[in-house]
């Protein structure tokens, strides 16, 4: 990511794969790429591509066609013409001088120097994680070969009370022309944490336009997937693999109760607390959990603070044991 410019280059930097539909001006027509927490690739398919790479191509030529008249092939001259500002890199956030000159800045880093930066000036909140949410967020799931078409609407979502329907195409959301599921992400990233999006949409041959409400807290999903995540403090300091369903129930635990075995790496703050290989982590202060050992480990970083005492509950041969942990940070 050195050198590239943010601004132009705006995608969600936790993607290990992102495609840009541009002009050589920088005017952008349209993204493609996109993942949930249950998978890297269910959001993204080759005819989906295509799909948004036309929708793009239309935008394009109806731009140059705009462009060949005088007055606007004069004003896009005179635009041209105007002195441009620097772009703004990654390697302009205070955090990234720590880095050798010459090292790689891989893309979720920006995520990571972004943060660091803020919390050294003390501006960062735990909220700033949830970025790019999904169009479920708003009730909307979309056909992965038409990124414009719904394919199923939630029961009592801000979608299903606007009126939206499944078979409905989506043109717009804040004026943003959609084609992909990308662009869908970057229209609600681009929405207000609290407040109202404007979204147009095409019922039999009929064009809708409506304004959905968006109440506090409407961003949060399943971050759990997301690389940068790792970098928040505090880590959980123990992981492994989850149990089989099969290993569950053996135990008398339920297939969605958390329940991993710790690996042969133990943390010297797991050490400490008496935490072992092989010991089958269940949870912390006596909570009954259902999640992943992956998405512990962001439960963990979104709901305690460096400093906390936990006590961990686990299992190890048979007897269940209470283990106290201070979470300290990396």
């Amino acid at each position: 990511m050195r050198g590239v410019d943010l601004d132009l280059f705006d995608f969600d930097y936790d993607l290990t794969w992102m495609g840009f539909f541009l002009n050589a001006d920088g005017t952008v027509y349209g993204r493609y790429g996109g993942r949930d927490a249950d998978s890297a690739d269910s959001r993204v398919s080759l005819a989906g591509l295509r799909y948004a790479l036309e929708a793009a191509l239309t935008r394009h030529r109806a731009r140059s066609y705009q462009l060949a008249s005088p007055a606007r092939a004069s004003l896009a001259g005179a635009l041209g013409g105007q002195e441009s500002k620097p772009p703004r890199t990654v390697e302009q956030y205070p955090a990234a001088q720590r880095l050798p000159e010459r090292a790689c800045i891989h893309c979720h880093q920006v995520y990571d120097l972004r943060r660091q930066s803020l919390q050294a000036a003390g501006k960062w909140r735990l909220d700033e994680l949830w970025v790019y949410p999904l169009p479920e967020n708003i009730g909307l799931t979309l056909d992965v070969d038409r990124g414009d078409r719904v394919a199923r609407v939630a029961v009592d979502s801000p979608a299903a009370r606007a009126g939206i329907q499944a078979g409905d195409r989506l043109l717009t959301i804040d004026d943003r022309p959609i084609a992909s599921f990308a662009d869908v992400q970057y229209a609600l990233h681009r929405a207000p944490a609290r407040g109202k999006l404007t979204i147009t949409w095409q019922h039999d041959k009929e064009t809708h336009r409506r304004e959905l409400p968006l109440a506090e807290g409407w961003r949060r999903t399943d971050i759990s997937w997301r690389w940068s995540l790792r970098g928040v403090d505090p880590p959980p300091w123990v992981h492994g693999d989850d149990l089989s369903a099969d290993e569950k129930k053996a135990l008398g635990l339920s297939a969605r109760r958390l329940a991993f075995r710790q690996g042969p790496f133990v943390s010297e703050p797991a050490q400490r607390a008496g935490i072992r290989q092989n010991d089958i982590i269940l949870g912390v202060d006596g909570k009954l959990l259902e999640m992943s050992e992956r998405q512990f480990g962001a439960y963990i970083r979104l709901n305690y603070r460096v400093g906390d005492r936990v006590v961990y509950n686990i299992l190890r041969r048979g007897q269940r044991l209470d283990l106290p942990l201070i979470l300290a940070a990396r």
